[in-house]
């Protein structure tokens, strides 16, 4: 095996006896990292659901639910029975819509049947008073991954991708009663109407600027712009109620939303529908049909065969169940020792953060003041909730029905929260994460900073692990999160969670600076899967950079740390193995650099790197001074 010197290549260095060993499973984009907990976690719940359900014993309802759920999906004799009849109920009304107004008339009763209308609304919260919640509105999302597929010099890969999808859905349309001929003019039709949808709708890195999403408009002005849809009626209809302003997340897909959805291409629209829903719905209905509907997004991960079935159900019901599957998980598996050690960390790279700021001579002290406030009242959430939802005490379902018919009951009865949520105030005590999750998060609208039970394990935190290692792995994960409070999108919220610009602006000229540098150190880098694109991973690169400025400025004054520790367990968080179609496929969509890049270009920008290393001008991973970025 190659040998890696750690001054040339600190992720290979660490991690390649054990990538050489790592297997990437057939019907998963990955191994190691993330994805190795995940599957562990996988696992051990699948074993708890099979022993619950083997002995018809459950810790609560949700569970019974959830565990209920799982047998259905599971229940492949009956799927295989009904084939295509759950939903041919609902493609037959799709099939009749003869014009634009009898969609108007149908609006309801698609929007709670999961018929994708030609523009996607859904009621969050108000970025600008984050104590209520607002309606917003954008464009349906695309069959390609991302607009930019369509952009000159993509024209193989776009057509291969499409003639991969037409494959898919011949299949599937084989299935219906429709001739050959109606089957290509579908086809045909719903490749038009998404051609079009990618000249209007955000690429990636657009959407990767979420504050851009804010743009208020009075409901009259959308309505307007919306036509031949009757989008007021629609919402009152739905709704119970129409919003006197209305969130625009895309103003350039509103603004030609007329040009690609009328009366003569109407029949583009409808087409596309039926597709859509029949590839969503062929997941819930026979094996045939869900292998069939899953080929596509496969062939876009270069996954060589489909989940079987009791991966399959596990995933689907643990997520429809998720903050109770989540707090069974964390009450079990998490233990309080490792909480208080893990929430005393947060706490002290908040307070390092703090001081990091105070000494911060890029920032004047009426910006310092409102960055140590936001620090101060940053809420912390570990490892579960103390209680589910009132959500999930709504989640019940007729057992005997199909899983399809299952599966839209459910979603219907998610799809009325969130409608019930237009007239209540923003419940700040929900978490974004479920605890049987291997991620974290952080949530500007509200502050707050979420790190899930199923995190908490090694490489990121052991308490076995010495303390070196751990600010190496979950601190620097901690602290990522709350550096996120600060990068290009976080750093135009207040402490309250509202888009409000709180910064001088001569410090605002500076940060932007910085973040232009920090897009410039990563921007065009070519790896074997393709070109990285610096603006699209900005955000997640500011996390990373201050995720380890801080802790290496907790290393610099703990006893007997040792930094090599430090950046070895850095490197081995970010050990990952995944498939060539899947890693190009990120370079598009993941607002998250390479797992390589994490690994290898963050500590260049640090002293300590150097000196632990004796990392000099002849090493590959040496960085010029004057290109070095460190923002927080």
């Amino acid at each position: 095996m190659e040998e890696y010197r750690i001054q040339d290549d600190l992720f290979m260095h660490v991690n390649a006896k054990k990538l050489e060993k790592l297997v990437i499973p057939a019907d998963k984009p990955r191994a190691g990292g993330f994805a190795e907990l995940s599957d562990g976690v996988e696992k051990l719940m699948m074993d708890e659901f099979n022993q619950m359900v083997k002995e018809d014993k459950y810790p609560n309802e949700y569970l019974r639910r959830a565990c209920a759920l799982y047998k259905a999906l599971k229940n492949v004799k009956k799927r295989d029975k009904d084939g295509l009849k759950p939903v041919l109920k609902l493609l037959t009304k799709i099939d009749s819509l003869n014009n634009v107004n009898d969609l108007n008339k149908a609006f309801k009763e698609f929007v709670f049947n999961g018929v994708p209308l030609p523009v996607d609304f859904q009621v969050e919260p108000d970025m600008k008073d984050s104590r209520k919640h607002c309606l917003m509105i954008s464009g349906p999302s695309i069959i390609l991954p991302d607009t930019t597929y369509y952009k000159e010099g993509m024209e193989a890969q776009k057509a291969q991708l499409l003639g991969l999808w037409s494959q898919m859905v011949k299949g599937l349309l084989d299935h219906t009663e429709l001739d050959e001929e109606t089957k290509a003019l579908y086809i045909e039709d719903a490749l038009k109407f998404d051609a079009s949808l990618a000249t209007l709708v955000k690429s990636h890195e657009e959407w990767s600027e979420y504050t851009k999403v804010y743009n208020p408009m009075k409901v009259g002005r959308v309505a307007s712009q919306l036509k031949p849809l009757n989008f007021k009626r629609g919402l009152k209809n739905v709704l119970g109620l129409i919003p006197e302003v209305i969130i625009v997340a895309e103003p350039r897909f509103l603004k030609g939303f007329n040009t690609i959805f009328n009366e003569e291409t109407f029949n583009e629209y409808k087409h596309w529908a039926y597709i859509k829903v029949l590839i969503s719905a062929s997941k819930y209905l026979s094996e045939e049909l869900r292998e069939l509907g899953g080929m596509y997004q496969r062939a876009l991960s270069g996954l060589a065969e489909m989940q079987k079935v009791e991966k399959f159900a596990y995933n689907v019901a643990s997520s429809m169940y998720a903050e109770p599957v989540g707090l069974y998980y964390g009450e079990k598996y998490f233990g309080e020792e490792a909480k208080k050690d893990v929430i005393s960390m947060v706490k002290e790279i908040i307070d390092r953060y703090k001081t990091r700021i105070k000494v911060n001579e890029m920032l004047a002290p009426e910006t310092k003041e409102k960055a140590i406030l936001k620090l101060s009242t940053m809420e912390i959430k570990m490892g579960y909730p103390d209680k589910v939802e009132p959500l999930y005490d709504k989640l019940i379902f007729n057992e005997k029905k199909s899983a399809y018919e299952i599966m839209t009951e459910l979603y219907k009865v998610r799809l009325l929260d969130n409608i019930a949520r237009i007239n209540l105030p923003v419940d700040r005590t929900e978490w974004a994460m479920p605890g049987h999750l291997v991620n974290a998060c952080y949530n500007p609208s509200s502050n707050d900073i979420t790190f899930p039970a199923a995190i908490l394990q090694a490489p990121f935190y052991s308490i076995k692990q010495t303390r070196s290692e751990n600010l190496g792995g979950i601190g620097a994960v901690i602290a990522h999160e709350i550096s996120h409070a600060f990068d290009n999108n976080g750093a135009q919220f207040d402490e309250n969670g509202n888009i409000n610009n709180w910064w001088t602006k001569e410090d605002y000229k500076m940060f932007n600076k910085k973040t232009k540098q920090m897009i410039q150190e990563f921007d065009g880098i070519e790896l074997p899967w393709g070109k990285v694109n610096g603006s699209l991973i900005v955000s997640e690169n500011i996390a990373d950079n201050g995720g380890m400025a801080v802790t290496l400025d907790i290393m610099g004054t703990t006893p007997n740390s040792s930094y090599e520790e430090y950046f070895m367990n850095w490197a081995r968080v970010w050990c990952n193995k995944a498939r060539p179609e899947f890693q190009a496929l990120l370079l598009k969509v993941d607002v998250h650099a390479p797992a390589i890049l994490r690994a290898n270009m963050q500590p260049r920008n640090f002293s300590e790197w150097y000196s632990t290393f004796n990392v000099t001008k002849k090493d590959k991973m040496y960085l010029d001074p004057k290109k070095r970025v460190v923002i927080w």
